[in-house]
């Protein structure tokens, strides 16, 4: 007897999956691949979307004709500030550019200027002066610099849309994916930003992120979901299974803290704090804060490692010792040893004096002492000042890590701080929006992996 299931493609910038899940949200099956990227146009590298299309075109007829499993849907979660415009026939014009590429300043500065000023026009779409990275600014990209190609554009898609609707034909947007710091979202009046309207090219309004479309795959009928950015896709299941409002901290090369249940207007500390919004599910904002603390980690263990000269992946090793935090609080207080001038520029504390340390490991706690400090910080952003949240959730890297874990716990004294392991998060998210949708009436007790942090440490303020 065949299997029914729901087809997720997880399309991230380094690994692209295909992760089937019953109607339990049970993974029945997944696997993972990766491709080398290509040149675009200008010679810049990007994702290879011809190769990323025929991958999922084979893989669902493979599943398909398998004959194990009966494929009720398919949806799609991928990174996000990336766009695909369409021709009039339907045709792409262009390759996947990458969000990391270099966007003129002339091109940003128009728009600022004409539209109020760029603070008072980052405020209104939520989204920090980010370059390539606010997605409407590389269609204003591509009609100043491409022109005898954005001629031909009669449609532009977001990157899950765009996947969506090589399945579906239809060009649709949806609130996660528009509202994702693209400049294009005005979010004190919920709807396009008036800038959009002179691009002369029509934006399709958001539809509901669970909207189903029929589609024929392999000669099967099914139906496909219009996708979800994945970033917000992976606050889904948080949202599905609270009832009380909650904090998100996920962590990894960017630690991203998540206040959904956060309605105050973002303000102008906030974005020149790294602070934008969201828009989830429900088409409500998600006021975010960003600290690259993983990278940040990354760049300055390894200079641990080649200081006292031991593996570069020693800090996996390290266990938490309390003794060697309240000495190292009494040394240092409320001064930090790590980034006392703020972190800089190329994120390597070049200025540190290991040599006050004993040894790596009680640098290593040190480290992650000012670190944590900084989180704390970025978490503080999204918290409004009447907070009524009782939870905060980590997830990822840095959810392993009992120092980061229990100084966070030890600080919000007013929380109640868990980790939580889910496997596959935005694919679980992409999958949880549509799933309900193909079952009706049938709500799951969805099991977030939470442990509750009961062990706390003391964190100095500063």
């Amino acid at each position: 007897m065949k299997t029914n299931v729901i087809a997720i493609f997880d399309i991230g910038k380094t690994n692209k999956k295909i992760i089937l899940f019953d109607f339990d949200l049970k993974i029945r099956h997944e696997k993972e691949v990766r491709f080398s990227e290509i040149l675009d146009d200008d010679g810049f590298a990007c994702d290879d979307i011809v190769r990323i299309e025929k991958w999922i075109d084979d893989t669902l007829y493979n599943i398909v004709k398998e004959e194990k499993y009966n494929v009720k849907a398919i949806n799609f979660s991928t990174y996000g500030a990336t766009l695909m415009y369409l021709n009039e026939d339907g045709e792409r014009l262009t390759p996947l550019y990458n969000y990391l590429k270099e966007m003129p300043k002339y091109i940003v500065n128009d728009i600022y200027e004409q539209n109020n000023g760029l603070i008072e026009f980052t405020r209104r779409t939520a989204s920090p002066a980010l370059g390539f990275l606010n997605s409407g600014f590389q269609i204003k990209w591509l009609e100043k610099e491409k022109s005898n190609t954005y001629k031909k554009v009669k449609s532009i898609l977001h990157f899950p849309q765009y996947l969506s609707y090589v399945y579906s034909n239809r060009v649709t947007s949806e609130p996660t994916s528009i509202g994702c710091h693209t400049a294009m979202w005005d979010f004190d009046n919920s709807k396009y930003h008036s800038w959009v309207s002179e691009l002369n090219v029509d934006m399709p309004e958001p539809v509901s992120s669970s909207t189903l479309y029929n589609t024929t795959v392999a000669g099967q009928s099914t139906k496909v979901g219009v996708g979800i950015h994945d970033s917000s896709a992976a606050l889904v299941p948080y949202l599905y299974a609270n009832k009380n409002e909650f904090i998100l901290v996920s962590t990894g090369t960017w630690a991203i803290s998540m206040n959904p249940f956060n309605k105050e207007t973002l303000t102008q500390l906030e974005l020149d704090s790294d602070c934008l919004c969201f828009m989830s599910v429900n088409k409500e904002q998600v006021k975010s804060s960003r600290l690259y603390m993983g990278y940040i980690h990354e760049v300055n263990v390894k200079m641990l490692s080649d200081y006292f000269n031991v593996p570069a992946d020693s800090y996996k090793n390290v266990e938490l010792n309390e003794f060697t935090i309240d000495t190292l609080n009494e040394t240092y207080g409320s001064y930090k040893a790590f980034f006392k001038k703020g972190i800089p520029e190329n994120y390597v504390d070049n200025t540190v004096d290991l040599s006050q340390f004993s040894s790596y490991d009680v640098a290593y706690h040190q480290l992650m002492i000012d670190l944590t400090w900084y989180s704390i910080k970025s978490i503080e952003l999204v918290i409004p000042y009447t907070d009524t949240s009782d939870k905060i959730y980590i997830t990822g890297g840095f959810a392993k890590n009992d120092i980061y874990v229990k100084l966070i716990s030890g600080y919000f004294i007013d929380k109640t701080v868990y980790t939580s392991e889910i496997d596959n998060a935005s694919a679980l998210g992409a999958a949880l929006v549509i799933r309900d949708e193909l079952v009706k009436g049938e709500k799951l007790n969805l099991d977030l992996g939470l442990k509750e942090c009961k062990e706390t440490l003391n964190i100095e303020e500063f």
